[in-house]
């Protein structure tokens, strides 16, 4: 595994960790082949609500693209904090442009 791999998939995982939270179980996903990397939460003991992204992170070539961060400290600090470039960190869900837009277009 790569080094960007290792360091993303170690720092979402962080936000998995004890797999629970006020009424809500987490659940750290990782798809290593896709660089793939996000934690769902779900509400507990009672579903009350639909389950919901806590963090999702993707990466594409030599970038971190962070689809979605609702948490009270971000990704993108922790990435940087491990050394990753801000420059090679995109906040999609700040509506950063992402490199590869044309995989996900709808055709006409």
């Amino acid at each position: 595994m790569g080094i960007l791999k290792q360091i993303v998939q170690e720092e979402v995982e962080k936000y998995a960790a004890g797999g629970r939270g006020a009424n809500i179980l987490l659940f750290a996903i990782l798809d290593h082949e896709r660089g793939i990397y996000a934690v769902n939460a779900v509400d507990y003991p009672k579903r009350e609500d639909v389950a919901g992204v806590v963090v999702l992170a993707r990466l594409v070539g030599n970038s971190v693209i962070i689809e979605e961060d609702m948490t009270d400290k971000k990704l993108v600090d922790a990435l940087q904090q491990r050394g990753i470039m801000r420059d090679q960190i995109i906040l999609a869900y700040a509506g950063e442009p992402i490199p590869d837009t044309e995989r996900f277009e709808l055709d006409a």
